[in-house]
């Protein structure tokens, strides 16, 4: 990372990654300003044990560090779009639509008026650019297993053109060396939770918490040819996948396969009915590519912890594309993102529709 004595304003959280990508520019001689993005709670970020942490970790590196309290537009936009999903039988993915619009969005706004140059992040994820195409492009993070570019294919080309990862070429084994030989004060865990909003990970309380004046009536659990088998408690507490916590007492395991909000009703089978061959994506935004309309291969990836795999994508509209996998693929969940690479490169992705071919 070369020093170039610029004006930055980074997104900490209290983490272990955003904390040595604030050490990273610091140490290339850049100016350092923290944000820390407040989405809940009921009180000033002072009392937010996130925040002190976060503000903690900033006194020590001598940073200041700025609360924004976002959190009715946060509510809005973000949790009620997390709540109506699961009440439609889907199963959202909150990371991909809050990071274009707050982190990169009302965040990179603030920085800019603070006479910011660069808005950074601890995200695994590398930029580079393409200039045959004259555009940035967002590319994979070098550790495959924490890269995280998968939940930022919404960007636009102008908050990648003011966008740095100082961790993407950085495995999270260097990042933790880093923060260490740094004399970091991190917690214990020292990681940021996996969904910012929700206490603990839990998200099927928090779900019975938010929804009980919401919850419809209760349903049945039904096999591929329609035979009860037992009654839920809401649709809102399964995904597509889901084998444990179904509720059916069985001698063999059942798996979610489809869920119906229509009818309040999910679907259960054996684990090869979770294959299927393809799916319809709406709602594309092509961040490294001009939107195409030609079929083309490419790999996909239908969820964080996905192996991408071979596929033919197949434009239908500039928003919407058929994808058909060379192989099943296994799980594949309506309102998760669809993220299609060619190698590390990140083409584009979009919101899972329909999936076509299989399950159930």
């Amino acid at each position: 990372m070369h020093s170039t004595n610029q004006k930055v304003v980074i997104a900490m959280s209290g983490g272990v990654d955003s904390s040595v990508a604030a050490l990273r520019l610091q140490e290339a001689g850049h100016e350092v300003i923290g944000l820390w993005m407040q989405v809940q709670g009921e009180g000033p970020a002072a009392e937010e044990p996130a925040f002190r942490q976060a503000l903690r970790i900033a006194q020590y590196l001598n940073i200041p560090l700025t609360p924004i309290d976002l959190r009715s537009l946060f509510e809005v936009e973000v949790v009620e779009y997390f709540l109506r999903e699961y009440l439609n039988g889907k199963t959202p993915n909150p990371c991909a639509l809050c990071n274009p619009r707050f982190k990169f969005g009302l965040l990179l706004e603030n920085a800019l008026q603070m006479g910011a140059e660069l808005f950074a992040t601890g995200h695994y994820a590398r930029i580079d650019s393409d200039p045959l195409r004259e555009r940035l492009v967002l590319l994979r993070g070098v550790d495959r297993r924490k890269d995280q570019s998968y939940f930022l294919w919404g960007l636009s080309q102008e908050q990648l053109a003011h966008s740095r990862f100082p961790n993407g070429e950085l495995t999270k084994a260097e990042v933790r060396r880093i923060a260490q030989k740094g004399g970091v004060p991190l917690t214990e865990e020292g990681e940021s939770q996996e969904i910012c909003f929700i206490p603990h990970g839990d998200y099927r309380a928090f779900l019975q918490r938010r929804l009980a004046d919401r919850i419809g009536v209760k349903g049945e659990i039904v096999d591929t040819a329609g035979q009860v088998l037992g009654k839920h408690e809401g649709i809102f507490g399964f995904t597509i996948g889901q084998r444990r916590r179904i509720g059916v007492p069985a001698r063999r395991p059942y798996y979610v396969l489809r869920i119906e909000p229509a009818f309040d009703r999910v679907v259960v089978g054996d684990k090869e009915d979770l294959l299927a061959r393809g799916l319809v994506a709406q709602g594309m935004h092509w961040i490294s590519i001009p939107p195409p309309h030609e079929e083309f291969r490419a790999v996909g990836q239908i969820r964080y912890r996905h192996a991408a795999a071979p596929c033919q994508v197949i434009p239908r509209a500039e928003d919407t594309v058929v994808v058909r996998f060379d192989e099943p693929q296994e799980a594949i969940t309506p309102g998760q993102a669809l993220v299609l690479y060619q190698d590390d490169r990140v083409l584009g992705g979009g919101w899972i529709r329909e999936v076509e071919g299989g399950q159930g």
